[in-house]
């Protein structure tokens, strides 16, 4: 993952907003996508994304995959932009 993966993936305003959603705990494609004005595969597409960019994390659940923030990927993200407050 790179400085740009990650800010491209949370460019987007429904990324972010599912990001904020699984801050408050795991969820599958339909609880997120209850909560959005997009069908599940847009939802699926953007959670693509953030997996690609290691900030949420995915396991299966049955048939079902449920989705987490990653605590490593925004730690690594938090590292990165920590850099510039001790410039």
């Amino acid at each position: 993952m790179t400085a740009d993966d990650t800010f491209l993936a949370i460019s987007d305003a429904n990324r972010r907003h599912l990001l904020e959603e699984l801050r408050r705990g795991p969820k599958t494609v339909s609880e997120l996508a209850a909560g959005l004005p997009v069908s599940r595969p847009a939802v699926s597409q953007h959670l693509k994304v953030l997996l690609d960019a290691g900030l949420v994390s995915a396991r299966a659940e049955g048939t079902r995959r449920v989705y987490a923030v990653s605590i490593t990927g925004f730690r690594k993200l938090n590292i990165w932009l920590d850099q510039f407050w001790d410039a």
